[in-house]
């Protein structure tokens, strides 16, 4: 937010300097980013008139100027401007005059001169010369009734200094000069001068039909039709300054006038021309397929999540953003139609930047425009209209103020002994009461709590803390004690069933993974892929194309890495990630850290490539596989143990891949990259990779004592003919589901199948080894309850899994 000190001062003049009044406001939370003078130092330029222009008699662009300067004689001044003539009042340097420092730094002093053999007692100057804006085309043309011989300094009230605000999203109520005003007069108690607005006299009955189709978008609608405007009129000097001196070039009078309201009240509106509205306004929604010419010169297309002003054949305006093309003002316009509209924050936000741009309107309504104001400030924009572009046939119709729903200011409590423990003095209930006065607020007392109601202007005040946060900048920062703490400062204790995710990163580290991080935005095509997710969430306003999806898995980030990696001749790769996925979820309510229908878990993801071990002349190099992530697994979740059971997925090899479970639950994934993407991503070898759920890896069971058994362990082993689809985890289960409290362990030790099937091991068995330890902690097993536990197992195994003793 930028603006001129001197128009602050027109509303509130507080006995401040400037640099006092920028530090009140930043200590107030409207933080001052920059100060600067709307002119550089300079000195000895005055207000003249050229009298007399004639040409120069050995220069076809020169001409010699006689030039009143206020004097009692007129000056002669050589000058090359082409719009040097007779009867403008333009700045004249004076002989000793000093213009603004060039690039080297020094001022450009002015004396006596010759030019192709004419003497010159002076310059005229451009803008562009004093430094005041970029035009040099030609000299900086002054108001007629100018005062001659007037310092121009003073006549164009350069000794200014220009503001610049950073402000947060919550002070809406600070997007003008206006609004800052009022908190300077709160902060001050200077006196708060507010515009006088008069209503217009109404002359005609013209009304154009305005339907409010969707409430959800548009809550209030007021406007009115003035005839007989005089758009070629010139935006006064002083309206063309103000806006300059906020950012705004000066347009034509009636999108000046619409932009110095917003400036001035904080109000965005919009000036249709009449006669190119066909038949009525209709506020509603935007269809799929609508298109709209902006302003700006592009051409949009809306959907339905777009607010738009239609009329009976086309989408006019860009609902709270930016008007259309087709209705705007020109040269040529007669009768227009003033609108000013209270647009819900939630309706505006966001919406344009979904086409690239920013404007204005969105930043304030998106935060939050005042509901109240509509009819008043259009009545300042009459104001305005008529002085500037009226004339005797001009006249204006009747208000039409439509209101459909407004925000509720619900009260807001303060507790004034909860305020004084925040702020962290002595605070009474006089002194808050007082706050609350000097800023406007509507409240009501009861011993030891104030309750607020907010005004319509302030969206920014909704729970107690805002309150709170409104009285110690009122009474002042600097007052607070500096008052170091009293109590030990003592760190938050993790709980012990579930580790820190900092300690998972080093326990990735030692197993010798390198962290990495990758943004939250990938390519479409590594979701559709790797991840089998043919509609992700779509990015309004990608950082680069390619990168335009939400992602849904961290297996594409991770082999963009070994990429990359591999591009810089990396020998063995081994990294992982701890990041967010972004999945569609109907379950999910919007919060303050949620959004509606998107769920945002955490996972751990890791890829190895290479040779499973660092060189060494111990063994020989050999490419890691599948059981070497597997156990890097393990290993991490010891002395929790996970099962694995074959899977499907679409980035893993069909064959080399397994779900990973935690006491039963599904946790997440690992296996080798598919050839197919390995071969689509032109990688010399396929990857291992895994990908789990943050939760579940960070959870932890803490030990439990356990005394050392009083009787020796018995172990059995038996040799088992299967199916050679039997898998380990089905064996392992169906031990366990024999319910036998003496079997304390199960271990498989060997695998084996003849080359050639045999009268025991027929085609598609084999024989499998398993150990089993069994133990009874209160007294000494026998051979007879050896061989009834043992029995029952191998009964078991026999049921589920057609399981026989082998010979």
């Amino acid at each position: 937010m930028q603006f001129p000190e001197s128009w602050l001062r027109a509303f509130c003049n507080p006995a401040l300097n400037t640099q006092e009044l920028a530090e009140l406001l930043t200590m107030s939370g409207l933080e001052v980013e920059e100060l600067r003078p709307v002119a550089p130092p300079f000195h000895g330029i005055v207000v003249a008139e050229i009298v007399e222009a004639a040409q120069h008699p050995d220069a076809d662009r020169l001409r010699v100027c006689k030039v009143n300067a206020g004097g009692p004689e007129l000056l002669q001044i050589v000058c090359g401007a082409p719009n040097a003539r007779a009867g403008i009042r333009v700045p004249l340097a004076t002989i000793g005059a000093e213009l603004p420092p060039g690039e080297d730094g020094k001022p450009f002093k002015i004396g006596k001169g010759k030019l192709r053999g004419v003497e010159s007692f002076g310059m005229l100057c451009s803008a562009r010369e004093l430094k005041l804006s970029e035009d040099h085309g030609g000299l900086l043309e002054l108001a007629a009734d100018a005062p001659l011989g007037e310092d121009i300094r003073k006549h164009l009230n350069l000794d200014d200094t220009l503001f610049t605000l950073k402000l947060t999203p919550n002070l809406a109520h600070a997007l003008s000069v206006y609004g800052i005003a009022r908190e300077v007069s709160a902060l001050t108690g200077a006196p708060l001068i507010a515009p006088e607005i008069q209503p217009a006299a109404v002359a005609n009955d013209a009304k154009l039909p305005v339907r409010i189709e969707a409430p959800d978008l548009c809550g209030r609608f007021s406007g009115r039709v003035i005839r007989n405007v005089d758009t070629t009129a010139k935006t006064p000097q002083w309206m063309v300054d103000r806006l300059a001196r906020c950012g705004q070039r000066s347009v034509s009078p009636l999108v000046d006038i619409s932009n110095y309201v917003m400036f001035e009240l904080g109000r965005p509106s919009h000036i249709f021309d009449l006669e190119k509205i066909h038949g009525e306004l209709i506020v509603r929604w935007g269809k799929k397929g609508e298109q709209l010419k902006l302003l700006n010169g592009n051409t949009i297309e809306v959907d339905e999540q777009v607010g738009v002003i239609a009329d009976r054949e086309q989408v006019e305006s860009l609902a709270g953003i930016m008007g259309g093309d087709a209705t705007a003002v020109s040269d040529d316009t007669k009768h227009i139609y003033v609108e000013a509209a209270f647009w819900w924050p939630k309706a505006v936000m966001g919406r344009s930047r979904r086409y690239n741009f920013s404007t204005d309107a969105g930043h304030r309504f998106e935060r939050g425009v005042d509901p109240a104001g509509t009819v008043d400030h259009i009545e300042r924009i009459t104001q305005l209209i008529l002085s500037i572009c009226g004339g005797p046939e001009t006249t204006c119709g009747p208000m039409d103020d439509q209101t459909t729903q407004l925000p509720e200011r619900k009260p807001v409590a303060l507790r004034v002994e909860r305020a004084a423990k925040v702020i962290g003095m002595p605070v009474t209930q006089a002194d808050c009461e007082g706050v609350f006065q000097r800023l406007g607020l509507a409240f009501t007392s009861a011993p030891g709590v104030i309750t607020v109601t907010p005004p319509s202007f302030r969206f920014d005040l909704q729970i107690e803390e805002d309150l709170i946060e409104e009285v110690i900048r009122v009474l002042g920062y600097p007052k607070l004690p500096s008052t170091p703490p009293l109590a030990p400062v003592v760190g938050k204790v993790r709980t012990e069933s579930r580790r820190a995710t900092h300690a998972l990163r080093h326990a990735m580290a030692g197993l010798g993974y390198f962290e990495t991080i990758n943004f939250s935005f990938v390519e479409a095509r590594w979701e559709q892929e790797l991840a089998g997710n043919a509609n992700p969430i779509q990015l309004l306003n990608p950082i680069a194309a390619p990168l335009a999806v939400m992602r849904t898995s961290l297996m594409g980030s991770l082999v963009q890495v070994l990429r990359n990696n591999l591009s810089r001749k990396a020998p063995r790769v081994r990294v992982f990630e701890i990041g967010r996925v972004f999945l569609r979820d109907a379950s999910v309510q919007e919060s303050d850290t949620t959004i509606a229908g998107i769920a945002q878990p955490m996972r751990l993801a890791g890829l190895a490539w290479g040779p499973a071990d660092q060189q060494q002349w111990a063994q020989k190099d050999r490419a890691v596989d599948f059981f070497d992530v597997k156990g890097d697994l393990e290993a991490l979740f010891a002395p929790r143990a996970l099962s694995f059971e074959a899977v499907a997925h679409p980035a893993l090899h069909p064959g080399r891949s397994a779900r990973v479970l935690l006491d039963g639950v599904e946790i997440g994934v690992i296996g080798e990259l598919h050839p197919k993407w390995r071969q689509g991503y032109e990688l010399p070898s396929a990857p291992v990779l895994f990908e789990l759920s943050l939760d579940a890896v960070l959870a932890r069971t803490l030990p439990q004592g356990q005394g050392v058994p009083r009787l020796q362990a018995v172990q059995r082993d038996l040799a088992l003919i299967v199916n050679e689809q039997v898998t380990y985890a089905s064996l392992m289960r169906a031990i366990e589901s024999s319910g036998e409290a003496l079997v304390r362990s199960a271990r498989l030790f060997d695998v084996f199948k003849p080359a050639q099937p045999t009268a025991e091991l027929q085609a598609g068995e084999r024989s499998l080894a398993v150990r089993l330890e069994l133990l009874d902690d209160e007294n000494t097993l026998t051979d007879e309850r050896i061989e009834q536990a043992v029995a029952k197992v191998v009964t078991q195994l026999g049921e589920r899994l057609g399981a026989r003793l082998r010979g």
